[in-house]
């Protein structure tokens, strides 16, 4: 599947074919991504991400999870999803990173402003919540921009480099969404 965004920006549903692309993508931008993603240092060969990515194809067919690789011209430049999937509650939490290059584009905007879309028209979600360390404010940015509620603050939700980070809960319910271009 592949989800279009402008001529230069586009979401390729994860497959192994991005493996290489995607390691490539966090060697080169370890420092700038491990600060506030736990799994960084886990990814340490293309064979890792093959492990990871199969995982990912597993999570989608038993309807989970789906992710994409967001592409920028012909490059890997990061990833974003709908993690957590609960058919029950019709709800989802999404989730992205982006390389240091990318950042200051719209990349992330304009990717979740699809993929919630999507989640709300296409596979009947009621809610997506956005979770972002308290510290990383571009990361809350996003939800911020996209006139998400913020619900309030997790308290040592995530361990990440040996800490326990709290992190800023935001969700947008469907009939809340405006979709803007």
């Amino acid at each position: 599947m592949i989800v279009k965004i402008d001529t230069n920006l586009r979401l390729e549903l994860t497959s192994q074919k991005h493996a290489a692309a995607l390691y490539l993508a966090v060697d080169n931008n370890r420092k700038h991504l491990s600060e506030f993603l736990p799994w960084v240092s886990n990814m340490k060969s293309v064979s890792d991400f093959k492990d990871y990515i199969k995982n990912c194809e597993d999570l989608y067919k038993e309807k989970r999870e789906v992710s994409f690789v967001i592409i920028s011209g012909k490059e890997a430049v990061g990833r974003i999803g709908l993690h957590h999937m609960n058919y029950q509650n019709k709800n989802a939490a999404i989730g992205y990173w982006l390389t240091k290059e990318a950042e200051g584009k719209g990349v992330i905007t304009r990717s979740c402003k699809k993929l919630i879309s999507f989640g709300f028209h296409e596979l009947g979600l009621h809610r997506i919540e956005i979770k972002a360390a308290v510290n990383n404010l571009k990361s809350q940015a996003i939800p911020q921009k996209l006139n998400f509620k913020k619900e309030g603050i997790l308290r040592g939700a995530e361990f990440v480099n040996g800490n326990f980070l709290d992190l800023a809960l935001y969700s947008m319910l469907r009939d809340e969404w405006k979709e803007t271009t």
